[in-house]
């Protein structure tokens, strides 16, 4: 595999303030550290065979949420223009949102995959997989919300892959923004401490590295500038995919997880707020 220069200490602390300082109010991002964002683009920079797994259901709206279809989108692209393999990886009711959204800015459908769990390692063989905003069991080994609702009927297991992962030599790597989705089991002791009323829904899935953020997107986003970053090549955000992502989204009935209504914004978030961040990181990018 090909050596990389590491990302600076200067442009780690940048990521972190841009996404993970506390913006969400939810308690999560504050366990983000400067060296995570190094660590994961060193580990992930040269691999040329990766899977994005994603896709959050909101039973309650009978829809996917908006949040993890656009970071999943763009960091499966960025590995793609670099010239390596990628696929999204999801389940049957969240795999129509993230196709449209791919397509938006150019990511081909048929790369959305919905796999066989006890067949997917074998038939791909990735080298890394990315859970961005993808539930993780709890210690029960159910599937809660946000609310604390348990929502394991409509949640496929594809953090199963994380486990099965960790056997084969994969590097695994999990964003989340909630503490309940895969990966974030690498803080549930922190986690357990700091949002004990929520304690019982943490996931307990670990990767070999996680980026606790204030929204997933945002996490993806962040790391897709960290590795092109490591590249030399900018492949992240281009102007008016944002708006476009989330405009076929709505197409496609997907809600904000917060409002649980149809409508271009995330977690809360207009859209003026992930244009601008999508903006700063692309122009940081190129100073830092």
């Amino acid at each position: 595999m090909p050596k990389h220069p590491r990302v600076s200490d200067e442009y780690a602390e940048f990521l972190c303030r841009a996404v993970a300082s506390g913006k969400s109010g939810r308690g999560v991002s504050c366990l983000c550290r400067p060296e995570l964002w190094q660590e994961a683009s060193e580990m992930f920079a040269p691999l040329e065979r990766v899977a994005v797994i994603s896709g959050f259901f909101v039973p309650a709206a009978g829809s996917p949420e908006t949040d993890g279809p656009g970071g999943a989108v763009i960091l499966a692209r960025a590995f793609l223009e670099q010239g390596r393999t990628a696929e999204i990886w999801t389940d049957a009711l969240c795999s129509d949102a993230l196709r449209q959204c791919g397509e938006a800015v150019g990511f081909p459908s048929s790369l959305v995959k919905t796999p066989k769990i006890d067949e997917i390692l074998d038939t791909y063989d990735p080298q890394g997989i990315i859970f961005t905003e993808r539930l993780g069991r709890a210690a029960d080994g159910r599937y809660y919300n946000a609310s604390q609702k348990d929502i394991t009927k409509w949640t496929a297991p594809l953090d199963e892959l994380a486990l099965l992962s960790a056997g084969r030599g994969i590097k695994t790597l999990g964003i989340g923004d909630g503490g309940n989705e895969a990966g974030m089991g690498c803080f549930y002791d922190e986690l357990s401490t700091r949002l004990p009323d929520f304690a019982n829904s943490l996931s307990i899935v670990k990767t070999d590295i996680a980026l606790p953020v204030d929204v997933s997107n945002w996490g993806a986003y962040a790391f897709t500038a960290a590795l092109s970053r490591v590249w030399g090549a900018w492949r992240g955000h281009r102007e008016g995919e944002e708006r476009a992502m989330l405009e076929a989204l709505c197409g496609c009935h997907a809600v904000d997880g917060i409002s649980h209504r149809c409508e271009p914004s995330v977690d809360g978030f207009s859209l003026a707020v992930h244009e601008a961040l999508a903006s700063q990181l692309r122009e940081i990018w190129g100073i830092l």
